[in-house]
C-alpha cells in the first residue's frame, strides 16, 4: 500500500550524543577523516548502507545502540575531541584573519549547482563541483563567504543503462527534511521567505535552507511551497532541466532571490553584510540588478547605482563557446520585468540593454546572461591562461576598437579541494612522512611552490600505496558493474565473467566526465582494433574505466556513451574496459586515487579548465591530455603526456579525430605502457615512480583550490572591496556622470597629425624616437583623456605584437583651431620589423582598466599615411 503522507521522524539523542547532531549538520564532516570515522563506529554496516552520510546514518540507529554508546566513556571522549576541533575549526583564526586589513568583510558567492558531497546531490559537473570546492577552500582559509544556491528537489538525474546500452534518465524525490539542512527562521520561529513577483498577479514563494560548510554558510531557495501555485512550485525541481521561460524562472530566483536572501541571512545572524558579489558564471546576473534596485530605492539613478554595483562585482565565465550560454528572447525578458512583474521601479529597457548582443555577430533579439554579467562587473575571469584568452576573444565585441589581449578579463586557474579528492591513504603518507599539521596545512593553504617531503619516501612505499589503491579500485568496479548489469536485466548466473573484470596488475586508464560531444568520450574508438590490441597486449596491457552523463535532452550524447557501452560488453575486451553508469563524487573519490593514467582528449581550445586530471594528480596519477585548459599552462614531461592536435584552420573534424586519435594510440604503445611495465634492478618501475614523485612534487601545490581562492582574494575580491568602499553615492554620481558625458563628446575626439624625428627606415636598438601628435579633443579636457603611443614588433600584416603603451604628455595651450599637441619619446628596445600607432582613452581615477569604458580613437587612414615610417 502506497502512503498518502510522509513525514521524516528524527531521533532524540541522548544528552552525551547531542554533539553528533551538529557534527552532521555541518559538512566538513566530508573532507574531515577523524569526523567520519567517528560516525563510522557508531554503526559500520548502517554507515556503508547510508552512503556514508551521517544524517540518514542517525536516522536509522536503534535507541538501544544509541544508549550503548552514551554510556561508552571511549566514545564520548573520542566525541568530544572531534567537537572540540569543529569549534576551533569555525571560530579560530586562519590564513584570511592573517592577513592585511581591507580584504572584504564578507562576499556573497552565486552559483547554480554546488557539489559538495554526494549526500547533498546538487551538482551535473565540472562547474558544480569547482563550486563546492571553492566553499570548502575558503572554510579552510578563513574567508568570509555566503554561498548562494537553489535546492532542486530532484537534484540532478540518475543515470543507469537499458540492456542495449542507451542511457535511462531517473529523478528521485529529495526531502530537505532528510538531508544535512536547516531551515532558516525569522526571529518569531516561522520560516524566513523571500518572494519575486511575477507578471499577471503571481507571485513566486521560496523558503531558504542552510548547509552549513565547514565555516562558510550555504543559502539554497526552495520552491517547493505552499504559497506556490502548482507551476511555482516546480521552478526548483531540477538542474538544468525544463524549457526556456522555466530556466529563466530559476535564474531570477538565484540572482534576485538570492540577494534577497543574503540581506535576510545577515539581518537574521548578524554576519557582515558582502562587500563583493562574486557571480559563478551567467546563470546568477540577475543579482546585479537587484542590487541596482537596492540602491534606485536609496536615492541612486540607474546610472549611478549601476557603477556602484559594478565597482564590487566579480564574474566568472566558465565557457568557451557561445553554445554554453543562456540567451533568453527579448521579449520574454521584458515580459518577466518592468512595471507589473519584477523591479517594476527599473525601465525596462535599460535592463534590456545590459544583455543584448549589440556587437558585431551578436543576435540583436537575444538577451545574453554572460554579456549581462560582464556588464555587470567591474572584474572578470576565465578559469585557466588558456581560456582567458578565448574569452578576451570571444567577448572581444563589447570592447570595440581594443585588441582581445586588452579585454578586461583575466584569468584564475581553477584548483581542487585536496582533504575532499586525495585518499585516504595517501593523506596518511603525507601525515607519516610530514606530520599531521604540516600535511594538511601544505593540502589547504598552500602557498609553497614544492612539496619537498615527498622525495624522502621510498621507491617501495610509493609503489606500494599505488598497488594498494588500483586494487581497491578493481574491487570497487567489480561491485558496481555487477550492480549496473543487474538493472540491465542480467541474472546472477550470467555475472560470472565480472569477478575476472579488471586486473590489480595492469596499467589502469581513468576517463570520466559529462559527454558533449567536445569532450570526445568515444575518441578512443576510433581504431577499434588498435585499442584492442592495446587492451590485449600480451605484454603490457592496459585496462581503461569510462564513466559519465550526457544530458538528458543530447540524445547525439546518449549515442556516444552507447557506442562505448556495446564496445565494452564486447566478450573479447568486457575485461580490460569497462563502462560505469551513475558518474558522481561517490564513484569519482574512487576512480581518481585507483587509476595510474588519467585520459583527458578535448577538442581544444574548448576545456575551459578541467579538473578532474588535478584530483587524479593529487593521488600520484599521471596525465595524459590535449593540451588545453590546466594542462595547457602546467604541462611538463615530468607531470606525464601531451596529445598531439591538428587544430590548424581548415582541418576536417574527422581527419582531425584520425590524427589525433592515431597519436593517443602511439603514445600508450609506445611510451606510456612501456614506461609503466619496465622495471629497474630492484624490480620497480623506476622510471614511472620518478614521475609520480614530480606529479606530487611540483603539480601538487599548484592544482589546490587553496592556491585558487588565495587568488581571488588577491587578485580580484580585495580590489572590489576596496573599489566598493571607493564607489560612495556621491563618487558613483561623479563617475556615472563622467562617462555620460565623455560619451557624449566622444565623437569630437580625433587624431590629426603624427609626426616622428625619424626619417629613414631602419634604426639602432636602444636609441629613441621623438613623437609628436597633434588631437582633437572637442568638448573634453586633457584630464579627460590619455594620449598613449602604442608600439612593439609587427608581423607580416603589420600589427603590432607585444606592444607597449607609453603615455605622451601634452605640450603648450591649443592653437586657434583648439587642436592639442602631445609629445614623447619612442624607445627602440627590441630588435627587428618595429612599428607604432598613437591612440585615445578616456582616463578617470575611478576606472579600473583603461578599456573600461569602451571607447578609443586612433588614427584615421589620412592620417597614417602621413605618419611616418614602419622601423625595420
Amino acid at each position: 500500500m502506497k502512503a498518502i503522507r510522509r513525514f521524516t521522524v528524527r531521533p532524540v539523542l541522548p544528552d552525551p550524543l547531542r554533539p553528533l547532531s551538529d557534527l552532521a549538520r555541518n559538512l566538513r564532516w566530508s573532507w574531515h577523516a577523524e569526523t567520519r570515522d567517528l560516525f563510522q563506529s557508531v554503526d559500520p554496516e548502517r554507515w556503508a548502507k547510508s552512503g556514508g552520510d551521517p544524517v540518514r546514518l542517525l536516522g536509522s540507529v536503534s535507541p538501544a545502540r544509541l544508549a550503548e554508546l552514551a554510556g561508552d566513556r571511549r566514545f564520548l571522549r573520542r566525541l568530544t575531541a572531534v567537537a572540540d576541533d569543529l569549534g576551533d575549526y569555525v571560530a579560530g583564526e586562519r590564513w584570511y584573519q592573517t592577513q592585511a586589513e581591507g580584504l572584504p568583510a564578507a562576499v556573497a558567492y552565486f552559483s547554480p549547482e554546488f557539489g559538495i558531497t554526494a549526500a547533498l546531490p546538487q551538482y551535473s559537473g565540472g562547474l558544480g563541483i569547482l563550486a563546492g570546492d571553492h566553499l570548502k577552500a575558503a572554510s579552510d582559509l578563513g574567508v568570509p563567504l555566503i554561498g548562494v544556491g537553489l535546492l532542486y528537489r530532484h537534484g540532478y538525474f540518475r543515470q543507469t543503462l537499458s540492456r542495449d546500452g542507451w542511457q535511462q534518465e531517473h529523478y528521485p524525490v529529495l526531502d530537505p527534511n532528510e538531508l544535512p539542512l536547516t531551515q532558516l527562521r525569522d526571529d518569531d520561529g516561522c520560516p524566513a521567505r523571500v518572494c519575486l513577483t511575477l507578471p499577471g498577479g503571481r507571485a513566486l514563494h521560496a523558503r531558504i535552507w542552510l548547509a552549513q560548510v565547514g565555516r562558510v554558510p550555504l543559502l539554497m531557495l526552495d520552491s517547493d511551497v505552499e504559497e506556490n501555485d502548482l507551476g511555482e512550485r516546480g521552478v526548483t525541481d531540477r538542474l538544468y532541466g525544463g524549457g526556456s521561460e522555466h530556466r529563466l524562472l530559476q535564474e531570477m530566483l538565484l540572482g534576485i532571490g538570492g540577494v534577497r536572501a543574503v540581506r535576510t541571512y545577515c539581518a537574521l545572524t548578524g554576519h557582515p553584510e558582502p562587500e563583493v558579489f562574486h557571480t559563478n558564471e551567467g546563470h546568477a546576473g540577475f543579482l546585479g540588478l537587484e542590487r541596482i534596485a537596492e540602491l534606485h530605492d536609496a536615492g541612486l539613478d540607474f546610472d549611478s547605482a549601476l557603477e556602484a554595483v559594478r565597482a564590487g562585482t566579480v564574474f566568472t565565465t566558465h565557457t568557451p563557446v557561445p553554445a554554453g550560454i543562456d540567451r533568453f528572447d527579448r521579449d520574454v525578458i521584458a515580459r518577466y520585468f518592468g512595471p507589473d512583474a519584477e523591479l517594476p521601479r527599473i525601465d525596462v529597457q535599460r535592463i534590456l540593454a545590459l544583455g543584448m548582443e549589440t556587437y558585431p555577430g551578436g543576435e540583436p533579439n537575444l538577451f545574453n546572461m554572460a554579456v549581462m554579467g560582464l556588464r555587470l562587473a567591474q572584474r572578470a575571469n576565465g578559469v585557466s591562461l588558456l581560456h582567458g584568452q578565448v574569452s578576451r576573444e570571444m567577448f572581444a565585441g563589447l570592447w570595440p576598437g581594443f585588441d582581445a589581449e586588452e579585454v578586461p578579463i583575466t584569468s584564475v586557474t581553477n584548483g581542487v579541494h585536496a582533504p575532499t579528492w586525495v585518499a585516504p591513504e595517501v593523506l596518511a603518507l603525507g601525515a607519516r612522512q610530514a606530520g599531521a599539521a604540516c600535511a594538511e596545512d601544505a593540502l589547504t593553504v598552500g602557498g609553497t611552490e614544492r612539496w619537498d617531503a615527498v622525495d624522502d619516501i621510498p621507491d617501495q612505499e610509493i609503489w606500494e600505496l599505488r598497488r594498494v589503491l588500483r586494487e581497491q579500485l578493481v574491487l570497487e568496479v567489480r561491485e558496481r558493474l555487477r550492480a549496473s548489469w543487474r538493472q540491465r536485466g542480467a541474472a546472477d548466473a550470467e555475472l560470472g565473467w565480472i569477478d575476472g573484470v579488471l586486473d590489480p596488475g595492469v596499467l589502469t586508464i581513468g576517463f570520466a566526465r559529462r559527454v558533449p560531444s567536445y569532450k570526445r568520450l568515444t575518441l578512443m574508438l576510433r581504431d577499434r582494433d588498435r585499442l584492442t590490441e592495446l587492451l590485449l597486449h600480451p605484454q603490457r596491457p592496459v585496462q581503461i574505466v569510462v564513466a559519465g552523463k550526457a544530458h538528458p535532452a543530447d540524445d547525439s550524447g546518449k549515442r556516444l556513451v552507447q557506442e562505448l557501452v556495446r564496445f565494452a560488453d564486447d566478450p573479447r575486451v568486457r575485461h580490460r574496459i569497462v563502462f560505469l553508469p551513475d558518474y558522481g563524487m561517490g564513484m569519482a573519490q574512487k576512480l581518481y586515487p585507483g587509476c595510474d593514467v588519467w585520459l583527458n582528449n578535448p577538442l581544444r581550445p574548448l576545456e575551459a579548465c578541467g579538473t578532474s586530471g588535478m584530483k587524479a594528480a593529487l593521488n600520484g596519477c599521471l596525465n595524459l591530455s590535449v593540451l588545453d585548459g590546466w594542462w595547457d599552462e602546467w604541462f611538463q614531461p615530468d607531470f606525464g603526456w601531451a596529445v598531439p592536435t591538428a587544430d590548424g584552420a581548415g582541418t576536417d573534424p574527422d581527419r582531425r579525430d584520425d590524427i589525433e586519435a592515431a597519436a593517443l594510440y602511439d603514445l600508450l604503445e609506445r611510451r606510456v605502457a612501456p614506461r609503466f611495465y619496465e622495471r629497474g634492478r630492484g624490480g620497480l618501475p623506476d622510471r614511472w615512480i620518478t614521475m609520480v614523485r614530480q606529479t606530487l612534487t611540483l603539480l601538487g601545490p599548484k592544482v589546490l583550490a587553496g592556491r585558487m581562492v588565495r587568488e581571488y582574494v588577491e587578485r580580484l575580491y580585495a580590489p572590489a572591496a576596496r573599489a566598493h568602499r571607493t564607489l560612495t553615492p556621491d563618487t558613483a554620481r561623479e563617475l556615472a556622470a563622467w562617462k555620460a558625458r565623455v560619451r557624449a563628446a566622444w565623437p569630437g575626439v580625433s587624431v590629426d597629425h603624427v609626426e616622428t624625428t625619424e626619417t629613414t627606415a631602419t634604426a639602432e636598438l636602444g636609441t629613441s624616437v621623438g613623437l609628436r601628435v597633434r588631437v582633437g579633443l572637442g568638448e573634453l579636457s586633457p584630464d579627460d583623456v590619455e594620449v598613449q603611443a602604442v608600439s612593439g614588433r609587427v608581423d607580416s600584416e603589420d600589427r603590432i605584437t607585444d606592444a607597449t603603451t607609453v603615455p605622451l604628455k601634452p605640450s603648450g595651450a591649443p592653437d586657434l583651431e583648439g587642436r592639442l599637441v602631445y609629445e614623447g619619446p619612442l624607445s627602440l628596445d627590441r630588435t627587428g620589423p618595429y612599428g607604432y600607432t598613437v591612440r585615445i582613452l578616456p582616463s578617470h581615477r575611478l576606472l579600473a582598466s583603461a578599456a573600461e569604458a569602451g571607447l578609443v580613437t586612433v588614427p584615421s587612414e589620412e592620417v597614417v599615411e602621413g605618419a611616418g615610417v614602419l622601423l625595420r
